[in-house]
């Protein structure tokens, strides 16, 4: 007689490997899932909680802005300056070709 396929030890042994990691990642999904309740319900995450709302409470009473408004503003503020140091040479070139003020 002729040995069938998958009948010999080592399938046997394949199938209850495969029927161990099949049961054991079950196992670990349920033992993960419990633990995520258990974690939720404890006084842990009640602390998280109510630290997490307290710093919101405090970042929302300063007075912060966003790294993007602080960007735009920097840029707004170097033009300006930027005008402000034409405009200073210009009054300063008018200044000359005027000559000095006149005293009463």
């Amino acid at each position: 007689m002729g040995k069938r396929p998958g009948t010999g030890a080592a399938a046997l042994l394949s199938d209850r490997r495969n029927a161990m990691l099949s049961f054991s990642a079950k196992t670990l999904d349920e033992l993960a899932a419990k633990i995520g309740k258990a974690v939720e319900a404890s006084p842990a995450k009640d602390i998280e909680k109510n630290v997490k709302a307290l710093l919101q409470g405090g970042l929302a009473r300063l007075d912060v802005v966003t790294r993007a408004e602080f960007e735009t503003q920097t840029a707004v503020l170097l033009k300006t300056r930027e005008k402000l140091e034409r405009l200073e040479a210009r009054v300063a070139e008018l200044e000359a070709r005027a000559g000095p003020p006149a005293t009463h």
